[in-house]
């Protein structure tokens, strides 16, 4: 790729030479001999040049004034500057305001190339950083959130505001496969530290030792098997943010020592003897009700106050099954893709037993069954014959392959879809249901007592009659 290398120096023949040796190296030369000049290419003319190489000292000003004035615009390009006249404080002034480097005349063109050859790399790189802001910006908009219920829009317009606030901490809350990796990207891709970091964990998945180790980091020694030095994902993620997800699972001793972190800024890595300063924008989630769990004790009240600082509670599906419209068709285009299949007819039956489910899995399910299906698909119409769905009962459904009217009975499905929590909640919301919310009829048609009932019923905020 051939990149382009702006050159603004009025002496022509210093110009001329400058131009002819790197267009021999395989630049795109572009020679201004003005500021005007080169205003002009950058702004109009919209050159995108990797590098500018100019002189301090132009007849219509001076180019450190210009670079103050137009760097927003050329974020991506290095500047490296000559001058027959160098001082300390120019030169000062000159790296305050972001240039690579300062060189005096007459330059040797030696020294310059290397110059040229450490700045294009670092003009290579930044300009990298930047194209990934811009698409994980175009990937991860408020926008990518889908969805034309009302509880979609709400979250849309909140993640629209959050994104334009500098906020130190967050917690994204809701049921599991409600997309709350995805919220947690929009927010960093769309806030003021997109072209820092993102760097992911997930509490459950990991060792309270190694989770430790993970977060902080540690020195060689610091333990058997601490061969060298371990940069932890809170150093990692300096400047940027942390996406700690399932963050209910992290063992207590380990909140206490985060919380910490937090509000001092430091980290001080297992074995180490000094801090590190760390400035880290935190997004925690969790699928369990953080607030209960604080008031229970299981979680550390201080450090839930210290994360609340907003809150996104992500809605169910079930909550807003009109989103199947939007969600649907863009899971069989991404699968279609993928898979190189053609679906494309959607029959009114697929669209009734989707609508009809309870959908204990959220977004997540929905994305695998939409899989499954048009991976087994043979031809354009949708094959309702793998969406799999049990668990469809007549709460949901009158026209459910399951009519509790005449069985009573509830049916789970067993293929890893839903976790038993969740099946215990549709236990028990379905009794509920056909108890018409009587607690006493709903407990002596599930054969227990209304007290561990009642205890049920609380932790998944259900409505009863007593």
């Amino acid at each position: 790729m051939i990149e382009t290398l702006l050159i603004i120096e009025d002496e022509k023949l210093l110009g001329s030479e400058l131009s002819r040796h790197y267009r021999q190296l395989s630049w795109e030369v572009v020679l201004a001999t003005s500021l005007a000049e080169a205003k002009a290419l950058l702004l109009k003319d919209r050159i995108e040049p990797l590098l500018i190489l100019s002189d301090m000292n132009l007849p219509d000003g001076n180019a450190l004034d210009f670079m103050e004035s137009i760097k927003k615009h050329v974020s991506y390009a290095e500047w490296l500057f000559l001058t027959g006249y160098g001082s300390v404080p120019d030169s000062v002034r000159a790296l305050r305001l972001g240039a690579y480097d300062f060189l005096e005349k007459p330059c040797d063109l030696e020294r310059l190339d290397l110059v040229v050859t450490s700045a294009t790399r670092s003009a290579s790189m930044q300009r990298r950083v930047i194209d990934q802001t811009k698409q994980g910006y175009r990937r991860y908009s408020p926008d990518a959130y889908l969805g034309h219920s009302k509880q979609a829009q709400n979250i849309r317009d909140l993640l629209a505001k959050l994104t334009q606030v500098p906020f130190s901490a967050l917690i994204i809350g809701g049921e599991s496969g409600t997309g709350k990796g995805l919220t947690a990207r929009i927010l960093h891709y769309g806030g003021p530290r997109a072209q820092q970091p993102m760097i992911e964990v997930n509490c459950a998945a990991l060792p309270r030792e190694l989770l430790e180790s993970e977060l902080f980091g540690h020195e060689p020694g610091a333990f058997t098997g601490a061969a060298g030095r371990h940069r932890g994902l809170l150093e990692q993620a300096d400047g940027g943010t942390l996406f700690m997800d399932e963050i209910g699972e992290m063992p207590l001793d380990l909140q206490a020592k985060l919380l910490k972190a937090i509000e001092d800024h430091k980290v001080r890595r297992l074995g180490g003897e000094k801090e590190i300063s760390v400035n880290v924008q935190i997004v925690a989630a969790s699928n369990r009700d953080l607030e209960q769990m604080a008031q229970a004790g299981t979680f550390r009240t201080d450090l839930y106050h210290r994360l609340s600082v907003f809150k996104v509670i992500l809605p169910p599906l079930r909550e807003g099954i009109e989103d199947l419209d939007d969600l649907v068709p863009l899971f069989v285009a991404e699968y279609n893709a993928k898979a190189g299949r053609r679906v494309k007819n959607i029959p009114d039956d697929v669209w009734k037993k989707l609508k009809a489910h309870y959908w204990p899995g959220n977004v997540r399910e929905l994305r695998n069954v939409i899989e499954r299906c048009v991976l087994f698909s043979d031809d354009a119409v949708f094959p309702s014959q793998w969406l799999q769905l049990p668990g469809q009962t007549t709460t949901l459904s009158n026209e459910s392959a399951y009519n509790q009217s005449e069985t009573q009975g509830i049916f789970l499905p067993l293929d890893g879809s839903m976790v038993l929590d969740d099946m215990d909640r549709v236990i028990i919301k379905t009794a509920l249901e056909l108890a018409e919310n009587n607690l006493t009829a709903a407990a002596r048609a599930l054969g227990t007592t209304r007290e561990t009932l009642r205890y049920r019923v609380r932790k998944y905020n259900l409505k009863i009659i007593d």
